[in-house]
């Protein structure tokens, strides 16, 4: 199979998964924030840490797994372009507070969920 199937494959997956967190979450939790963009910015972060680190320090992975899950899967997953949008519409409409709570929620989870995976990976 050639890389651009395996990174296609992961990212049909990352992407029906973002669109079921933001529909559950919508239906579940709030309307009136962005959650489910800061969770799957926040998964797909400590996936990506947890993975890269696993597969490069702990056990040999096929490269193609690289493909499928941490450019395909997170790269479907998480949501930079939404995040970055929602938060100029934040600005745009005054909400100075909705916007800082996203912006520091997103960036401070987001690493720290890095940071996080890397530490399990290497636990294992």
């Amino acid at each position: 199979m050639r890389d651009v199937t395996w990174v296609a494959l992961g990212g049909v997956a990352g992407a029906v998964s973002r669109f079921l967190v933001g529909t559950w979450t919508v239906k579940h939790l709030t309307a009136s924030f962005p959650l489910a963009t800061l969770l799957v910015n926040v998964v797909g972060s400590f996936i990506i840490g947890f993975f890269l680190v696993w597969t490069t320090e702990r056990v040999f992975a096929d490269p193609r797994w690289r493909l499928l899950i941490a450019i395909g899967f997170c790269g479907g997953l998480t949501t930079y372009s939404s995040y970055a949008f929602e938060s100029f519409k934040m600005y745009e409409q005054g909400n100075l507070k909705l916007l800082i709570l996203n912006i520091v929620g997103n960036n401070l989870a987001a690493l720290s969920a890095v940071l996080l995976g890397a530490v399990v990976a290497r636990m294992l």
